[in-house]
C-alpha cells in the first residue's frame, strides 16, 4: 500500500507494491516468510496478535486536565480530544489504535502522519511500517522518514510524524521485531504441520517399506516385469486419495511391511502446535489462559491471570502509548498546560455488575442510584419524581457502613456488640430474640462455583482421555484430588470470608470482628473431602464406561465427561457454595456471641428432601445440632448421601 500526498493533505491510496525493506524469517530451507506472511499463516501468532490489538483499542484513550494533586477534569471538547475521537474522515480510534499495536506486535515500530484537512483540522493516518524508511539518525530519533510508494519516496520531515518505536541493540532508530527470537519455535511449528499435510496426502498411512524374502532352491526369481506390476499396483490401491485407494494389502510371496519413520503422533504434532502457541504468548507476556491454552487454568489462578494481564502485560504498552502521544502529539496544540492521556483501564479491570454494587454501596453507606438512573439501564421512560435518592428507613447516617446495618447507638451508649440493634423487618421471634436477615450467596459467588467444576472436569477429561488413548495409567488419584481440593480451599476461603464479615455486621458487631483465619484448616478439611468424593464418582462411572466392551456411542468415557461439565458441575458447585455459605454463617454467630445466638433451618429448593422439608423452620442454639444431626445445610459430617443437591440455608437470631 502506498500514499499519494499533495499539499500536505492525504488525496488518493493505491494498493501497488511497496518500495521499502522487508524483514523475514528463514524457517526452512526452501521457506523464508516475512513478518507479515508469518501473521498471515502462523496461527499461533495471528492469535496472540490480534488479542494485543483488540484489547488495547477497547480501551477507551480519555484527556484530562490535571487541576490539583487529588482533582482532575476530564476534557471532551478539547482539540486533541476530538482528534482522538475521529482521527481521520475514514477512521476510528478504535481501528487507529488497533492497526498500531498490531504494527507493534509484528514490526516493533509504528507510525502516525500528521496531515492537515480541509479546514485546517489535524489528521492522523497510519503508515505501514514496510513503507517507511528513518534516515539520518540522531541521539533523540531520526531526522526525516522516507515514504517508499508506487509514485516514488516522498521525504516527510520528523516533527510531521508520530514514531513508536521499540528497541534494537544497534541503535534507537527502528526496533527489533519479536518474531526474530521465535525462529527455532516457528520452524518446528511450520515442519511438523509439513509432516502432518505429507502424511494425509499418502493416504494417513505409516510409511515404510515392503521386505520380500530371497528364493529359496528351486524357486523362480521375482521377475522385473512381475515387480513392476506388483508395484504399479500397491501404488494404485495404497498411495494417494485416488479412487482405487484403500482396502486390505494383499502380499505375494511372504512379504512383510515394515515401518520406517514416525507418525504425527509419534511426533506429538497436538504437543507442537500447543508449545508453539504458549511460546508465541510468553514472548508477548501474555497469560497462555488468555489465548486459549486451558491446561494449567484453575479457578485460583485464572483471575489472578486476568490481573496480571492488564497490569504487567497491557500496563506498559498503555504506557508507552500514552507517552509518546504527550511527548510527539500533544505540543502541536495550544493550551497545554497540566493536560496528560491516559486510558481507561477501569473499563476492563471491573467485576460484576453485582461486585461492583455492593461495593460502592459499602463505600457510600446507602443506596447511590436513583429510580430513573436504574429505568435507563433498561431502557425504560423517566417517571415523575424518579430523580430523588430513597434511602430506607432503617439506614441512618452516622457511621453505618451499608443498608444491611443496624442504627447507631443511642446517646451515651457504647459503640460495639452491646448497642441496640435494628431488625431489617423490625421483628422479634418468639423468643424475643432479634431476627437477623443473614446474607444470603449472590449469583455471582453461585457462578464461580459452577465454573470451578466446569473448568476442573474440562481440564480433567483432556488429561484422562489421552491417557486412556495411549494405553497406560490413566487414573492419578493423588493430582486430581490435590488440584481439585486447591481450587476449592481458595473458592471456600473467599465466600467464608464474605459472607462472614457481613454476618457479623448484621449481628452488630465490626466488619473485622469474623476471623477467617480459624476456619482455614476446617475448610481445608472440608474442600479436601469433598474434592475425594467428587473424584471417587468419576472414577467409578470412568471405570464402568472403560470396562463396557459394548461401548455404545454416547456412552464411553467422553460423555462420562460431558455429562460431569453439563450437570454435575451445577449440583456440586451448588452444594459446596451451601457447605461454605451455612458455615461461615453459623461459625460468626460461633466465634461472636455463642451464647445469645440460635439458627434456624431454612429450605428454599422447590424440591427438597422429605426429611430437611419437614425441618424447614426449627430452631436450635448456635452450638447445637440440628435433629439431623448436621450442624448446619451442607454439614459433611453425615457424608456425600445428605449434602448432594442440598440447596437449603441458615438464619441465626440474637437476644
Amino acid at each position: 500500500m502506498a500514499f499519494v500526498i499533495s499539499d500536505g493533505a492525504l488525496r488518493t491510496l493505491s494498493t501497488s507494491g511497496f518500495g521499502g525493506i522487508r524483514g523475514s524469517v528463514s524457517l526452512a530451507d526452501d521457506y523464508a516468510p516475512d513478518y507479515a506472511e508469518i501473521w498471515r499463516v502462523h496461527g499461533s501468532v495471528r492469535t496472540v496478535v490480534d488479542f494485543l490489538g483488540r484489547n488495547i483499542a477497547s480501551l477507551g484513550l480519555h484527556l484530562f486536565r490535571r487541576k490539583a494533586d487529588n482533582d482532575r477534569e476530564r476534557l471532551t471538547d478539547h482539540p486533541l480530544a476530538r482528534l482522538l475521537d475521529r482521527p481521520n474522515t475514514g477512521t476510528t480510534l478504535y481501528r487507529l489504535m488497533d492497526r498500531t499495536v498490531r504494527d507493534l506486535a509484528i514490526y516493533d515500530r509504528a507510525y502516525w502522519l500528521k496531515l492537515s484537512g480541509v479546514a485546517g483540522n489535524m489528521m492522523l493516518v497510519s503508515l505501514p511500517p514496510l513503507s517507511v524508511v528513518p534516515k539520518g539518525g540522531t541521539f533523540f530519533g531520526p531526522e526525516i522518514f522516507e515514504l517508499h510508494g508506487s509514485t516514488g519516496v516522498k521525504k516527510i520531515p520528523a516533527d510531521q510524524v508520530v514514531n513508536f518505536r521499540g528497541y534494537a541493540p544497534d541503535g534507537d532508530v527502528a526496533g527489533t521485531s519479536p518474531l526474530e527470537s521465535l525462529r527455532r519455535v516457528l520452524a518446528e511449528e511450520y515442519e511438523a504441520g509439513r509432516m502432518r499435510e505429507q502424511t494425509l496426502r499418502n493416504g494417513a498411512r505409516t510409511s515404510g517399506y515392503l521386505e520380500r524374502p530371497a528364493p529359496v532352491a528351486g524357486q523362480q526369481p521375482w521377475s522385473k516385469e512381475a515387480r513392476e506390476r506388483f508395484k504399479a499396483g500397491w501404488r494404485a490401491q495404497y498411495s494417494g486419495g485416488g479412487p482405487e485407494a484403500g482396502g486390505t494389502p494383499v502380499l505375494e510371496d511372504g512379504m512383510k511391511f515394515v515401518p520406517a519413520s514416525q507418525t504425527a503422533k509419534d511426533l506429538q504434532y497436538v504437543e507442537v502446535r500447543k508449545l508453539a502457541r504458549e511460546e508465541v504468548a510468553a514472548a508477548y507476556f501474555i497469560p497462555p489462559t488468555m489465548v486459549g491454552v486451558m491446561d494449567s487454568a484453575t479457578f485460583s489462578n485464572i483471575k489472578e491471570q486476568h490481573k496480571h494481564l492488564y497490569q504487567d502485560t497491557l500496563g506498559p504498552w498503555l504506557s508507552m502509548i500514552a507517552q509518546e502521544l504527550m511527548l510527539q502529539l500533544l505540543p502541536e496544540f495550544g493550551d497545554t498546560a497540566d493536560l496528560y492521556l491516559e486510558f481507561n483501564l477501569e473499563e476492563k479491570m471491573r467485576g460484576s455488575f453485582e461486585e461492583q454494587a455492593e461495593q460502592l454501596q459499602a463505600a457510600t453507606g446507602g443506596p447511590w442510584m436513583t429510580r430513573n438512573e436504574a429505568r435507563a439501564m433498561r431502557n425504560l421512560p423517566a417517571i415523575e419524581g424518579g430523580d430523588e435518592l430513597i434511602i430506607p428507613l432503617n439506614v441512618i447516617e452516622g457511621g453505618q457502613a451499608s443498608p444491611q446495618d443496624s442504627a447507631p447507638p443511642a446517646a451515651g451508649a457504647a459503640a460495639g456488640p452491646g448497642r441496640a440493634l435494628k431488625s431489617i423487618h423490625g421483628e422479634r421471634g418468639k423468643d424475643g430474640r432479634l431476627l437477623i436477615k443473614s446474607p444470603e450467596l449472590s449469583e455471582t459467588q453461585k457462578g464461580a462455583a459452577t465454573s470451578l467444576f466446569e473448568n476442573f472436569f474440562t481440564r480433567q477429561k483432556s488429561a484422562v482421555l489421552s491417557a486412556i488413548g495411549a494405553g497406560g495409567e490413566w487414573w492419578d488419584a493423588e493430582r486430581w484430588n490435590g488440584e481439585l481440593s486447591a481450587d476449592l480451599l481458595e473458592l471456600a476461603t473467599s465466600l467464608s470470608s464474605d459472607l462472614g464479615t457481613k454476618q457479623a455486621e448484621a449481628l452488630g458487631f465490626a466488619s473485622t470482628s469474623y476471623d477467617v483465619d480459624r476456619t482455614r484448616e476446617f475448610l481445608k478439611a472440608v474442600t479436601s473431602s469433598r474434592a475425594e468424593w467428587v473424584n471417587a464418582a468419576t472414577l467409578a462411572r470412568l471405570e464402568e464406561a472403560v470396562d463396557d466392551e459394548e461401548d455404545e456411542e454416547g456412552t464411553g468415557p467422553a460423555s462420562v465427561f460431558d455429562e460431569a461439565i453439563s450437570a454435575r458441575s451445577g449440583s456440586a458447585g451448588m452444594a459446596l457454595a451451601t457447605t461454605v455459605g451455612s458455615f461461615a454463617l453459623t461459625e460468626a454467630a460461633r466465634q461472636l456471641a455463642p451464647d445469645r445466638t440460635v439458627k434456624t433451618w431454612r429450605v428454599t429448593s422447590g424440591n427438597p428432601r422429605p426429611e430437611h422439608a419437614a425441618m424447614d423452620g426449627e430452631t436450635v442454639p448456635i452450638d447445637s445440632e440440628f435433629s439431623n444431626g448436621l450442624n448446619w445445610p451442607g454439614d459433611p459430617v453425615m457424608g456425600p448421601d445428605e449434602v448432594a443437591g442440598c440447596q437449603c440455608t441458615v438464619d441465626v437470631s440474637i437476644e
